[in-house]
């Protein structure tokens, strides 16, 4: 009786840990529905899905977080904000070299020095933020993968970490 039940209870908890590992999956689809009727992944969609959902989505909720850090300077932020004037060429590429240059420290321990306030603003609002509107996971310093600050930030010698 008692290894039926072990075995119920290893099933069970078989098929929590693959429901949780099914729906963590990165890209989670953030656009709009696609052709087979399921909902695209920021990869999955054209340049006209990407623009909609940066003017929708992305757009209005890192707006909103600029806007309540700096509203002086950020009163009306568009998408030179992150891309640049490039984008009327169409180059909407990121990162983008107009942004600063980070120190190329993973630990970004330059940045916090010199700039604590704002480090710690993008790191706990706008990356988590920005990686949730794109379907992406935030960056681990462990796989040194995902979106995080050098996703739009070069670094000394231009893109880091897969970016």
């Amino acid at each position: 009786m008692r290894s039926k039940q072990n075995n119920r209870t290893l099933s069970i908890f078989t098929a929590i840990m693959c429901a949780l590992i099914l729906f963590s999956c990165y890209p989670k689809p953030i656009g709009p529905v696609g052709q087979d009727g399921k909902q695209l992944t920021w990869d999955m969609m054209s340049t006209d899905q990407r623009k909609m959902h940066m003017k929708t989505v992305v757009l209005p909720r890192a707006g909103e977080l600029f806007r309540n850090w700096k509203p002086e300077k950020y009163s009306n932020p568009g998408c030179t904000l992150c891309h640049d004037n490039e984008i009327t060429t169409g180059n909407f590429h990121m990162p983008g070299r107009h942004l600063p240059v980070l120190s190329g420290d993973w630990t970004l321990k330059p940045e916090f020095e010199k700039y604590p306030d704002t480090t710690r603003l993008k790191l706990d609002k706008l990356v988590p933020l920005m990686s949730e509107a794109l379907g992406q996971k935030s960056f681990s310093i462990i796989t040194k993968r995902g979106f995080g600050c050098y996703s739009c930030h070069m670094g000394p010698s231009g893109p880091m970490f897969g970016h």
